[in-house]
């Protein structure tokens, strides 16, 4: 059993717990949009002065790796990498989709036939993979423009649960009739990611070992990020 140090900050919000034998006793979240690289490191230091204990009391320390938001994704990482460097603790880190996934569970109380994780990626895009009920992945991580096509063989097993901030804005294009009836095949569920549903998802990652190499892990991106600047600023 294990006590884990839990970052997730693919996306807007920014949050952290504690988990213990897989389970969050520590819990905390920015109510800012954004808010990473200023509350990211005092809310680890916040969870951990409620338990009493120091980063090298802890086993292990789990980071969100992505895909996301690339500068959510370098704030959560490089927190995650110094404090396995510094107290000498094992780094884990999971995919934001599988933490969806997990997530899911406690979103709705429905039995879908498949787990769709949206992570916004700007305009109609998306970053997602079909899952199980169980929480495996069934497909593999992509970058996709959400058409009305998109997901018709799940869809039409259904019912499927969309969840993600991507998802909310796909409602339109994947069931625009508005499907309001008591069993919808379609379900629509708009949040975020959180460091709360990492809690079991760690635990089994750290009693299989499956640790990353401190010094040389990166986020995964899945696109390259491009800085772009206003355009009262080009000339």
């Amino acid at each position: 059993m294990a006590r884990i140090i839990l970052i997730e900050t693919s996306t807007s919000l920014c949050s952290v717990g504690l988990a213990e034998d897989g389970v969050c006793t520590h819990y905390k979240e920015s109510p800012e949009p954004r808010a990473h690289a200023a509350m990211t490191a005092p809310y680890i230091k916040d969870i951990l002065d409620e338990a009493g204990l120091r980063v090298a009391d802890c086993d292990a320390v789990c980071v969100s790796k992505g895909p996301g938001s690339y500068t959510g994704l370098r704030v959560g990482s490089s927190t995650a990498k110094g404090l396995a460097f510094g107290a000498g603790i094992p780094l884990i880190a999971l995919g934001t989709l599988d933490i969806l996934a997990a997530q899911a569970h406690d979103a709705l109380h429905i039995a879908p036939t498949a787990i769709i994780p949206m992570i916004d990626a700007r305009r109609m895009e998306v970053y997602t993979a079909v899952f199980s009920p169980s929480g495996e992945q069934l497909t593999p991580t992509v970058s996709m423009v959400v058409t009305p096509d998109s997901f018709s063989a799940e869809r039409a097993a259904g019912p499927v649960l969309l969840i993600g901030d991507g998802a909310l804005k796909c409602r339109d294009v994947l069931d625009p009739q508005g499907d309001r009836s008591a069993a919808p095949r379609i379900r629509f569920v708009g949040e975020c990611p959180r460091a709360s549903s990492m809690a079991a998802l760690a635990e089994a990652a750290f009693q299989a070992g499956r640790f990353e190499d401190t010094a040389y892990f990166e986020p995964f991106y899945l696109k390259d990020f491009v800085a772009t600047l206003p355009s009262k600023k080009l000339f």
